[in-house]
């Protein structure tokens, strides 16, 4: 009867341990699905999340940002928020401030200036003007852009602010305004002075800024400019800024170089309604180092 009794307790022993780990194998798959779940979730669920034919480019630049300029999307970056020196990329917020002064005050571009002496043989790059000179502001600003003359940036800065002092405090109040946050102008043309900095992010920020003013975009992508400037003047301008001769959709923006600052470049392009701001500063190998930027830029889905 013992017996019977203990076979009986066994055999209830085994069903339920049966039923018990029966019950557990389904708990476990539910686990594990579980985890999956949670580690592929970001990756089903986020839009954002890009994808690229290309690797993360090797580069040469201390610094650089790559943006895409209608979202303000960061794509890349290296150092950009990094204490850099723009040398002539300032001469983009030199001819921003230009354009937009000229656009509040319902003026015209193409009205004609006289060149102040202070303008005249300023250290540098030229387009060669001359005391008392008619200039249109057309010409000035293509001559700022295209050849980068520190004697336009110094006479749109005293033709535009009353004297540099008071362009050069434009400068850096529009800045701000902008969203820069570490950047303090010192000087309308880029000139090298330790005081004269900025970030690879804040220049994307001023590039993005004024990539939007369409009279800015079409200046920035121009090939080349003939002024009208007396026969005998320097008439002529080729932009030095290589993107837009030789990059697919390059349309800007400018070029940056002095030996203390190194080489520094702020490019832009468009493809396919997708348009990129690249900066790079300290960069040796400055034209390669924005292709291969933004050719990754142009290959995230």
């Amino acid at each position: 009867m013992n017996s019977k009794k203990n076979n009986k307790f066994k055999n209830s022993f085994k069903i339920r341990e049966t039923k018990l780990s029966a019950g557990l194998i389904p708990i476990s798959i539910i686990c594990a699905a579980a985890i999956g779940l949670f580690i592929l979730y970001p990756l089903i669920h986020n839009p954002a999340q890009k994808t690229s034919t290309a690797a993360c480019p090797s580069i040469s630049a201390k610094q650089a940002i790559l943006m895409d300029a209608a979202t303000g999307e960061v794509l890349y970056e290296r150092n950009a928020t990094s204490k850099a020196y723009p040398a002539s990329t300032t001469k983009i917020m030199t001819a921003l401030l230009t354009i937009e002064t000229v656009e509040e005050l319902d003026s015209d571009l193409t009205q004609k200036v006289k060149i102040p002496a202070e303008a005249v043989g300023v250290e540098g790059s030229s387009i060669y003007l001359a005391p008392e000179e008619s200039v249109s502001i057309e010409d000035l600003l293509y001559g700022l852009m295209l050849r980068s003359g520190n004697d336009a940036a110094t006479a749109l800065a005293i033709i535009i602010g009353g004297n540099q002092e008071n362009f050069i405090d434009m400068m850096n109040v529009r800045a701000k305004e902008i969203g820069c946050t570490n950047t303090h102008f010192l000087n309308p043309s880029g000139l090298f002075d330790e005081g004269h900095y900025t970030t690879a992010a804040d220049m994307a920020l001023i590039a993005q800024t004024a990539m939007k003013n369409e009279t800015f975009k079409k200046i920035a992508a121009a090939e080349t400019w003939e002024a009208s400037r007396d026969p005998d003047k320097y008439n002529y301008f080729y932009n030095k800024n290589k993107v837009v001769h030789q990059y697919e959709g390059g349309n800007g923006i400018k070029i940056g170089y002095t030996k203390a600052s190194g080489r520094t470049l702020v490019a832009s392009a468009e493809r396919n309604g997708k348009q990129l701001i690249c900066v790079v500063m300290g960069a040796p190998d400055w034209f390669n180092d924005s292709y291969k930027l933004m050719d990754y830029g142009f290959s995230l889905k």
